[in-house]
């Protein structure tokens, strides 16, 4: 057996990054965020500012939840919709919902890391390819403490809008019910990679989502848990479409 000093020290960030890949936290990089962070949180500050909400679908479930300060849930969402619902949970986090994000190992995950702890989350940084056991085991312990975890429940890698079962596995393990979450905006910028990620437009109309948590129970068969899989799956993306459909109507529908 090797040396307990010649494990991987994991509560380090750089022991999780994924050896697959070159790219590492040189000082270069290091100084690069240091001085991006700043201007990355005020354009997002700026642009959030500018969005007209629309319309919320589900504003009655959010605030029941949020309401329920011994509860913890999963809230999950589609990658692509990253900058509008967690822009949605960080309104949930200063109204004292407990949220942990978890976000990738790597590189780019420095800057939404520093972003999240700023509003107040909690935040697990894990891969799911290198550390996925880790990071199941840090989500546990949040979990245990009251936290919430949030959740690109098709990331990081995709197929987009397939929602992988290791969500479900979490929320399992946690007894921690899923939060389906959606958006739409009439005006955004959509970038050129697996997820599409959308970055809404200044003044973009936009309808957020928000439905009713699906349990999972800790004694949840395979059968069952695949059951749950799709029917979070199912329930984002109707609620995708209902966003949609109510930017279509001006918010009337």
């Amino acid at each position: 057996m090797p040396d307990q000093q010649e494990r991987p020290d994991y509560s380090d960030v750089e022991a999780r990054r994924r050896t697959r890949s070159g790219r590492t936290m040189t000082i270069g990089r290091r100084l690069y965020y240091f001085a991006g962070l700043p201007l990355l949180r005020a354009l997002f500050f700026v642009f959030s500012s500018t969005y007209r909400v629309q319309k919320v679908i589900g504003q009655d479930i959010a605030s029941r939840i949020v309401a329920d300060t011994d509860g913890v849930y999963a809230p999950c969402y589609w990658h692509q919709h990253h900058v509008l619902c967690s822009n949605l949970l960080k309104g949930w986090i200063s109204r004292g919902f407990k949220a942990c994000f978890l976000i990738s190992s790597s590189v780019d995950g420095e800057v939404p890391e520093r972003i999240a702890r700023a509003w107040g989350a909690e935040v697990i940084r894990g891969s799911a390819n290198q550390t996925g056991a880790l990071a199941l085991r840090d989500m546990q312990q949040m979990m245990k403490q009251g936290v919430s975890v949030v959740t690109t429940a098709d990331g990081p890698t995709g197929p987009q809008y397939k929602f992988k079962p290791g969500t479900v596995l979490m929320a399992r393990i946690g007894e921690a019910p899923l939060v389906p979450i959606a958006c739409a905006a009439d005006r955004a910028w959509y970038l050129d990679r697996w997820d599409k990620f959308m970055i809404p437009k200044p003044f973009a109309r936009v309808v957020l989502a928000i439905g009713e948590p699906i349990p999972v129970t800790r004694t949840a068969s395979p059968e069952e848990m695949e059951a749950c899989r799709q029917s979070m799956q199912d329930a984002i993306n109707k609620l995708m479409t209902s966003s949609q459909q109510a930017l279509a109507g001006n918010g009337l529908s």
